[in-house]
This record gives C-alpha cells, structure tokens and sequence, in this order.
C-alpha cells in the first residue's frame, strides 16, 4: 500500500500540484480572467464538445464492433479484431497525416465527399474524425468482455415472452452493459480531450472555428507565457475532473440500480 500510494503521489499528483501552483501566480482573478478571454472559450467549447461528440459516436459503433466480434464468426474476424487496437499502437502524428491526407479535398475520401458539398478535413468534422479513431478502441475493449459473459438464455427467455430483438436489446442486454459502456465513453472522452498529435493535422487550427485548447497552450508556451499555459492547463483539468466525476457517479447508480433489480 505504501509503495501504490507514493508511486501514486509521484506519477500522479506531483505534476497536478506542480500545474496548480504554477497556476496560482496568477491568483483567481487571473485565472478567471484567462479563462473568459473569446479565444480561449472558443477553444475551450470546440476541445469538449468535439471530446464529448467522438465519445457518443464511438459508444454506439463500438457497441456494434465488440458486439460483431464476439457473437458472431466470420472469414476476417481476426483481422478486424488486431484493426482495433491500431490507434493504440500507431503514433498520432501518423494517424494526423494518416486522416488528413485521406479527408483532404483530393484525397480518396474527400473528393467523393467534396462532390456532394461536403468538407473534413480542416474543419471542426475533421477534429471529430480524428478523435472517434483513437477512442474507439477504448469503448470496444471495455465492453468486449462483458458481452462474452452475458447469459444467452435471459435473451432467450425474453424473445420467448413474445419479446423483439429492439426491445431484448434495450431491456435486456444494454442495462447489463450499461457500466461498462459508461467506462468506455468516460475513456474515449478523456482522450479527446488530450489528444493533440492527431487532431492538428487536420483540424486547420483556425481560431475560434477549429482550434483546440492544448494548441493554445502550446502557442503560449512558445510566447513563453508560462503563467497563461499552466492557468489554462488547470481550467481543461477542473473541467474535464468534474464531467469524469458526473460519469463516475452515474456508474455508480447504475451498478446499485442491476443489484436492487
């Protein structure tokens, strides 16, 4: 235990108490003052509206590709299994270039969808794209398991009661899967929300339209405005501290509510 709790402190908290002292030079007001400056809440609401955005959409088809993988048998299946796990593996520089040269005006992608008036790449969908394609796997492999250790026969029981597939589905199966699912988007959201090398290259990093909070900070580093980069580093962490809290509850509420029932 005392090992865990000083490997906790150094890893851990060490850097956070560093962040927020560096942070406090600058006082409350100070820190409000860099938190309510346009740029700032512009980046502020596209890094958490596109994190929480990726994090919904990667709930619903990650939900499709574990539940794909672990029910069913087919020619690839081992294929598509390892595809998973290579935004784990590969470098999000790679996966930048990898997108943005996929979703470009004249890349295979983004000239079929140019032709209907459709734009990805350096713009805010592009920021979604690259974010969906590192979380996904987190929302996968969080409920991968948990699917292959549900009872066919509740399913069974329910289709026998006169039950459809929708409602065995949603009365059923998703309550089960509802911690782990909440597990999931909690992790797929919190790498949006620090996901960096992969979304500069095809966000266009336009201010107030396609900038994220962490270019922002990077710019004021390089402007060697220490103070601002460590305010605005503890703002991103008290908000996105707060939404995992919210998350974490809801987990809870959900893992007492399949005990009572």
């Amino acid at each position: 235990m005392t090992a865990t709790l000083v490997a906790l402190a150094v890893v851990v908290l060490a850097p956070l108490a560093a962040l927020l002292l560096k942070a406090s030079t600058l006082g409350f007001g100070g820190v409000v003052e860099v938190a309510l400056q346009p740029r700032v809440l512009a980046s502020l609401r596209v890094t958490f509206g596109m994190a929480i955005a990726a994090a919904l959409v990667d709930l619903v088809f990650g939900l499709c590709v574990a539940w794909t993988l672990t029910r069913y048998a087919f020619p690839g299946r081992r294929l598509l299994d390892a595809m998973v796990d290579l935004p784990f593996a590969l470098p999000t520089a790679v996966a930048g270039i990898a997108l943005s040269t996929l979703y470009a005006p004249n890349g295979w992608l983004g000239a079929v969808l140019a032709k209907v008036g459709v734009k990805v790449a350096y713009t805010p969908w592009g920021i979604l794209v690259a974010l969906v394609f590192v979380g996904l796997p987190f929302v996968v492999r969080t409920v991968e398991p948990i699917i292959a250790t549900l009872e066919r026969e509740q399913e069974e029981a329910s289709a026998t009661l006169g039950a459809t597939r929708l409602s065995t589905l949603w009365r059923v199966v998703i309550p089960e899967l509802t911690p782990a699912l909440l597990t999931g988007v909690a992790l797929a959201f919190a790498r949006g929300v620090g996901e960096y090398g992969s979304v500069i290259f095809i966000a266009g990093n336009v201010p107030y339209l396609s900038e994220i909070t962490p270019l922002l900070i990077v710019v004021k580093l390089e402007e060697y405005d220490y103070a601002g980069a460590t305010a605005l580093a503890a703002i991103m962490l008290a908000i996105a501290f707060v939404m995992l809290l919210a998350i974490n509850a809801a987990q809870s509420w959900t893992r007492r509510s399949l005990v009572h029932v």
